[in-house]
């Protein structure tokens, strides 16, 4: 199905109508034998509260962002490579339903479809690009994930020290590494995670304990090997985001009421059927 949507001219205008959306602050989308092979609004978790994001699922990449206007206007592009990509059904529960996890190496967050049926043809869809995608760049599958971000709302204390009560002056932080709501106190340290950022992160008490014990064991293999140290190799374990983009994030508008509940994936294959709501 890939192959026959592959540079027709119904892919090509599919795609510029997206980067249309995006606009100026989106990066370019079109590439030689991409293919956009569906879209549609999940509901994604967000630090502060769930919100509706536009998904498109590429042959290559999975792009969503916020919506400004249906079909017309979307802000905050992000680009996920697919073969990063790992995902993860949740159990269902009476308030939370049709979730599962989109695990990277940078990032991993929380979203859900509007039915079973739909979250299973998400699922199945980005599953089998990233089978494609794998199997042609010849990487193997991802095996290291960063920690989704704890929602605020999931407590009202510090998840380390669990002394300290948050409030409207006493902010919410969250470690880099292991995703807990953590107060200033239990977040003083930084530690570089070089998949993150190339400058120290927010990380808690605890993980920064478990992380300067690794990098000392690291630097003392590397010695013995006569290396000349670890500082400038990655880090195990890692969390989503920072604070900046987190905020960000929170800030962009929901477009409650004005995105479609509708997906659609561009078919003509019996493995590839359209959508439904």
């Amino acid at each position: 199905m890939v192959d026959s949507l592959a540079n027709t001219e119904i892919n090509s205008q599919r795609i510029a109508a997206v980067e249309s959306c995006f606009g100026a602050s989106g990066q370019p989308l079109a590439l030689p034998g991409r293919v956009l092979l569906g879209e549609g609004v999940l509901t994604k978790e967000c630090r502060k509260k769930a919100k509706p994001r536009v998904f498109f699922l590429f042959s290559d990449i999975l792009v969503y962002g916020s919506i400004v206007l249906s079909k017309r206007k979307y802000r905050s592009q992000h680009i996920i490579p697919l073969e990063e990509v790992t995902l993860e059904p949740l159990p269902e529960s009476l308030q939370a339903k049709n979730r599962w996890m989109i695990r990277t190496a940078k990032k991993s967050f929380v979203v859900s479809a509007a039915s079973a049926t739909e979250r299973q043809e998400w699922i199945s869809h980005i599953e089998e690009c990233v089978r494609r995608q794998l199997l042609a760049t010849g990487r193997p599958p991802s095996t290291e994930h960063a920690a989704p971000w704890i929602p605020d709302k999931a407590t009202d204390i510090c998840m380390r020290c669990t002394q300290t009560r948050f409030s409207a002056l006493t902010r919410r932080h969250h470690c880099r590494k292991c995703g807990f709501v953590v107060c200033a106190e239990c977040s003083r340290a930084r530690f570089l995670l070089p998949r993150l950022s190339p400058k120290p992160l927010r990380v808690c008490s605890l993980c920064y304990r478990e992380l300067a014990a690794q990098k000392r064991k690291e630097e003392a293999e590397e010695e013995e090997e006569g290396g000349q140290g670890a500082g400038s190799r990655a880090l195990c374990g890692a969390s989503s985001g920072d604070d900046d983009e987190d905020s960000d994030e929170d800030q962009e508008g929901s477009g409650d009421g004005d995105w479609p509940s509708r997906v659609q994936f561009y078919a003509s294959g019996v493995s590839w059927s359209s959508f439904h709501s």
